[in-house]
C-alpha cells in the first residue's frame, strides 16, 4: 500500500465521524469463495431515467429486471457532479479529503496517496480492471493503472469530446480512440459496447486463472456530446412521444426533443449492455457468486423526468444527488424485497465491497463510509444502525467555501444552501433551507422558520464536518503534481484538463492560457511537442521552470517541437503559448518525451 509516514500520521489523527461499520450479521461460511464484483456507474443518467423509477418513456427492461433481482437502498446519494462522486466511490472517503474537488482545470486530480478499493482488492488476490471513464487524473501517478487497476481501457479527461481527446479521436463515440494500460488504442464500435466487451474479456481471463475479479465499468454515456449515439435507438425515440418525460410538454421545442431522444438512445444502449452482462455471467457460470452493483454519478444533465425530485446535475437538491443503488448477489442478498430505508451514499461503496470480499482496510486508514452489506442482506439490525448525516457540496473554485452550495442530509431532515455554484457568482449571503424528506421528498415546503433549532444544529454539524475534511492534508486543497520522466510513463501528455488557469476565464477557450504543475525525480532532457489550438500564430514560447524557449511558427503549422529541453529535478511549472500580447493562445496539449 502506498502510505507515506506523513499520510499515516494525518489519517490516524482524522476525526472518525461515526463511520465504523463493523461486520454484517450474515457472515459467510468459513472457507466460502470470495465473490466476483462488477461495479457499473453511468454518467449523467438521473434517478428518473429508468422504467423501475417510473419513467413513462425510456426503455430499460434489463435494468428493470436487475432492480427486481437486487437488494436496493431507497435513499442513496452521490455528489452533484462526476469527479467528486468518483473519488468518494473509489476511496470510501469524502472527496474533499482527496483533492478531487471539481471536474476540470487541475481540480479533478486525486491525491495519489489515497488508497483505492482497487488497490485493496488487488493486494488480496483480486484481478482488477476498469473500462470507461476514470476522471481522476490522466498522467502519472494519478492514472487508474497507477491506482490499483491491473487492466485499464479508458478515455482521458471528463469525457470524449473534451480538450483531453487524442489527435484523431476528437469527439468519437463510435470507433473511439482509447487508452489500454496507457497505450493508445483504436477501437471499433460504439464506446459503451466496447467497454462492456473489454470487461467480458477481462472477466473470462480472470475466471480462467482462478482469480476473483473486480470489474469497474463507468460509462461516459449518456454524457454529451450528443452527435454520435446508437442509431437504432435514436430512431425509436424519434418516433416516440417524448412529451410525458418533460417538465413542461407545452414548451417542448424540436431541439429539446432531439436532445432528449439522443440521451435516451444512449441510456437504452446501456441497458442492452447490462442485459449482455447478466447473460455473460450466466454463460460463464459466475452469476450466483458475483456481486453486481449499479448506480449513477449525479443527476441528469437537463431537466427531464426525474421521479418528482427537484433539481438536476450540479444541484444539491434531491434531483442532483439521488441515485438508485442496486446490488445483486444471489448467493448472499435477497431479491426484490423491501428497499433499505436507511440513508446511504457513495462513501459506503468501498467499505461494502471490502466487506463482501472479506478484506480488511489497512490499519490507520480512515473511511468515512460504512458497510451496507448487513442491511442489504436483510439481516442487519436497522434499529441499531446509528442515525447519521451525510454531506454533499460542489461549486467551482480552487478551494471549497464553507456553506456554499452544500446539503446536509439526515434520515429525516435536510439542510440545504442552493447558492450559485459558478466562480464569483455568490455574494456570501446565507439563505438556508430546511426540508422534511419523510413528508416532502420534492422539497417544496421550506421549514427554516418553523424549526430553527433543527437547522441550527445541522448547520453547526456541517461546519464541524467542513473544517474536518478541509484539514485532512497539511497543504489543504493544493493539487497533486504530475510526475514526468518516470519509467512508468516516459511520455507524458499534458492537456487543458489538468492545467491551472493563467487567464481569468473558464480555461478551455481558444484564448485561454494555463500552466501545469509538474515534478521530476531527477534532472532530465526531454523533447517537448507543443500542440496548438486553431488560429494560433507565432512565436511559440515554452517556459519550463526558470528556462524559456522560443520558436517561430510557419503559416498553417499546427505544432512545434523543442528538442533537448532541460527539465530540473523537483517541483516546477510548465506553460506554452503562441502569439504575443493579448492575442496569445495557450497550447492545446503538450507532450514531454524523455530522452
Amino acid at each position: 500500500m502506498k502510505r507515506s509516514a506523513q499520510l499515516v500520521a494525518v489519517l490516524l489523527a482524522v476525526w472518525t465521524l461515526g463511520c465504523d461499520g463493523g461486520r454484517p450479521a450474515d457472515e459467510p461460511a468459513e472457507g466460502a469463495e470470495p465473490p466476483n464484483i462488477v461495479l457499473v456507474m453511468t454518467d449523467d443518467q438521473g434517478y428518473g431515467d429508468f422504467g423501475f423509477t417510473g419513467n413513462p418513456v425510456v426503455r430499460t427492461p434489463h435494468l428493470d429486471a436487475l432492480a427486481a433481482q437486487s437488494a436496493q437502498v431507497e435513499r442513496f446519494y452521490v455528489s452533484p457532479v462526476c469527479t467528486p462522486t468518483r473519488a468518494s466511490l473509489m476511496t470510501g472517503r469524502y472527496n474533499y479529503r482527496t483533492r478531487a474537488i471539481d471536474t476540470y482545470i487541475g481540480r479533478a486530480m486525486m491525491e495519489p496517496e489515497e488508497v483505492t478499493v482497487a488497490e485493496m482488492l488487488r493486494d488480496e488476490g483480486y484481478a482488477t480492471g476498469i473500462f470507461g471513464k476514470w476522471h481522476l487524473g490522466d498522467a502519472h501517478p494519478m492514472r487508474a493503472m497507477d491506482q490499483g487497476f491491473e487492466e485499464s481501457l479508458v478515455h482521458r479527461g471528463g469525457g470524449i469530446g473534451q480538450p483531453s481527446d487524442p489527435p484523431g479521436g476528437e469527439g468519437k463515440y463510435t470507433d473511439a480512440v482509447l487508452f489500454r494500460n496507457g497505450q493508445r488504442e483504436e477501437t471499433t464500435g460504439y464506446c459503451t459496447d466496447v467497454y462492456f466487451d473489454a470487461a467480458f474479456e477481462f472477466m473470462e481471463q480472470a475466471a480462467g486463472e482462478g482469480r476473483p475479479f473486480f470489474a469497474y465499468v463507468p460509462t461516459n454515456a449518456p454524457h454529451g456530446p450528443f452527435h454520435d449515439v446508437p442509431e437504432d435507438w435514436l430512431e425509436h425515440y424519434r418516433q416516440a412521444d417524448l412529451s410525458a418525460a418533460l417538465p413542461d410538454p407545452d414548451q417542448a421545442s424540436e431541439q429539446i426533443l432531439d436532445r432528449l431522444a439522443r440521451s435516451y438512445a444512449m441510456i437504452s444502449n446501456i441497458d442492452d449492455n447490462v442485459g449482455r452482462l447478466m447473460a455473460r455471467l450466466d454463460e460463464l457460470g459466475l452469476a450466483e457468486n458475483t456481486l453486481v452493483v449499479f448506480l449513477v454519478d449525479n443527476g441528469p444533465d437537463r431537466d427531464r423526468y426525474n421521479a418528482g425530485l427537484r433539481g438536476r446535475k450540479g444541484s444539491v437538491f434531491e434531483g442532483g444527488i439521488r441515485s438508485p443503488l442496486l446490488a445483486r448477489w444471489p448467493a448472499r442478498l435477497p431479491a426484490g424485497g423491501e428497499a433499505v430505508d436507511r440513508i446511504a451514499a457513495h462513501i459506503d461503496i468501498t467499505p461494502t465491497l471490502l466487506d463482501a470480499a472479506g478484506v480488511e482496510p489497512p490499519g490507520g486508514l480512515h473511511l468515512d463510509g460504512r458497510s451496507l452489506l448487513g442491511l442489504l442482506a436483510g439481516k442487519g439490525n436497522v434499529a441499531a444502525w446509528p442515525d447519521r448525516t451525510l454531506y454533499f457540496q460542489f461549486h467551482r473554485g480552487d478551494e471549497p467555501t464553507a456553506f456554499r452550495s452544500f446539503a446536509a442530509v439526515g434520515q429525516r431532515y435536510k439542510l440545504v444552501h442552493p447558492s450559485p455554484r459558478g466562480e464569483g457568482d455568490w455574494n456570501g449571503e446565507l439563505n438556508l433551507e430546511l426540508y422534511d424528506l419523510e413528508s416532502d421528498r420534492a422539497e417544496t415546503r421550506n421549514l427554516i422558520d418553523e424549526a430553527p433549532e433543527i437547522a441550527a444544529g445541522m448547520s453547526d454539524d456541517y461546519l464541524e464536518w467542513f473544517e474536518n475534511v478541509s484539514s485532512t492534508r497539511p497543504d489543504n486543497y493544493a493539487p497533486p503534481r504530475i510526475v514526468v520522466g518516470t519509467d512508468q510513463e516516459p511520455v507524458t501528455v499534458l492537456t487543458r484538463q489538468d492545467w491551472r488557469r493563467i487567464t481569468d476565464d473558464q480555461g478551455w477557450r481558444p484564448t485561454s492560457r494555463g500552466r501545469w504543475l509538474l515534478s521530476a525525480r531527477e534532472e532530465g532532457t526531454f523533447d517537448v511537442e507543443v500542440r496548438l489550438v486553431a488560429g494560433s500564430a507565432g512565436p511559440v514560447l515554452l517556459e519550463v521552470g526558470d528556462g524559456t524557449h522560443r520558436r517561430e511558427l510557419a503559416p498553417e503549422q499546427g505544432n512545434v517541437t523543442f528538442q533537448g529541453v532541460a527539465v530540473p529535478a523537483g517541483d516546477f511549472a510548465l506553460s506554452a503559448a503562441a502569439g504575443e500580447g493579448d492575442d496569445r493562445r495557450g497550447a492545446h496539449q503538450v507532450v514531454l518525451r524523455r530522452r
